[in-house]
């Protein structure tokens, strides 16, 4: 049974009636729910104490350090949800391609995406490839227990933008160049990685996660019509890969306020909101049946306290009259953030609009 399953004759799970899975289905809550994208990090001193000399991708695959990780902030600021630590190449390093976290730099693949030849080196995931996974969420839900597991993954485009680049970019421009130039190739590859998250994703709701984010961080560069024809058949793929578990399931980018509406038909039941358009303009462009989440400024955070209230007010004013808001930031948590300027927001949306 997962998180949102009430089957007859059976007691919902501890996490079915949390304020966040609530507020996912649109739902009455008993006060505005948040968490923060990046809030298991390196803002937290304790992260940084038990992540050091290991590298990135190693500590993903240690199921006591995952849980570790995911649970420090939760213990530390009172979210009302964690959100599994991982990284969106970590199915793409389980299948094995060779790939590498860069400090300071990001994925690295030491031989890009670019023919058709190369997508034979893009094998299906097997939960055998990712057993750590499965291990560190049973761990997890015995620890967390009425407080909901977010999983995640990178969506298709993302994923085939770090895989064409070869790393990070700001222009994608061998990505965009696949796409306009080789039409069908590109189908094929975001077609074959849609395939390879939503077995990711499979593999954490059925260990335990009782939401799933898709995480589409660099789709903003593309233009509505170009996402439409180009990307959006491949993330509704595995939105419709995973409808049958019940959980919510979450779709996030950057800067893609003029993709909200789209992001949203994708199949998502609550659009993730940078913090580029408000609110109450974002539920006009996605429309009905939606919850949202979002969206303060996370440099906001580096002012003082009456400042972020203020912009935090802001935010929930704004969603005052939404049919499901979870408050979060309008991209991750910043390295340099103070963890404390966090735990105080987190009490003040809690006790801002009890309801």
């Amino acid at each position: 049974m997962t998180a949102n399953d009430t089957p007859s004759g059976k007691q919902p799970t501890a996490t079915y009636d949390s304020a966040f899975l609530k507020a996912c289905r649109r739902e009455p809550v008993p006060h505005t729910p948040v968490w923060f994208m990046r809030q298991a990090g390196r803002s937290l001193p304790e992260y940084r104490k038990v992540r050091e000399g290991i590298p990135m991708l190693e500590s993903c695959m240690r199921p006591e350090l995952v849980t570790e990780i995911t649970l420090q902030p939760v213990r530390r600021h009172d979210v009302d949800a964690a959100i599994y630590f991982s990284d969106i190449v970590v199915p793409l390093k389980a299948i094995g391609l060779d790939l590498d976290i860069k400090p300071g730099v990001g994925p690295v693949v030491a031989q890009p995406i670019r023919t058709r030849a190369d997508l034979a080196r893009l094998r299906d995931l097997t939960p055998e490839d990712v057993t750590y996974v499965t291990e560190a969420i049973g761990m997890l839900t015995r620890e967390l227990g009425a407080t909901p597991l977010i999983g995640f993954a990178g969506a298709p485009f993302t994923l085939a933008s770090y895989l064409v680049e070869g790393g990070p970019s700001r222009t994608y421009e061998n990505a965009k160049a696949m796409m306009y130039g080789d039409p069908e190739l590109w189908a094929d590859l975001l077609d074959r990685l849609a395939d390879i998250t939503a077995a990711f994703l499979k593999v954490q709701i059925e260990a335990g996660a009782s939401a799933v984010q898709l995480f589409d961080s660099w789709v903003g560069a593309l233009a509505p019509a170009d996402y439409r024809r180009s990307v959006m058949a491949s993330s509704a793929k595995v939105f419709d890969a995973v409808a049958g578990y019940g959980v919510p399931r979450i779709h996030f980018g950057v800067g893609t306020g003029e993709l909200l509406g789209l992001m949203g038909e994708a199949g998502a039941d609550v659009v993730g909101v940078d913090w580029r358009v408000p609110l109450d303009e974002a539920v006009r462009r996605v429309g009905p049946g939606k919850a949202l989440q979002g969206n303060l400024d996370p440099t906001v955070l580096f002012t003082d306290k009456d400042t972020v209230e203020a912009r935090a007010r802001e935010v929930l004013d704004a969603a005052a009259g939404l049919e499901g808001h979870v408050f979060n930031l309008g991209h991750g948590v910043m390295p340099n953030t103070d963890p404390d300027a966090l735990t105080r927001l987190v009490d003040y949306v809690h006790t801002h609009r009890a309801r």
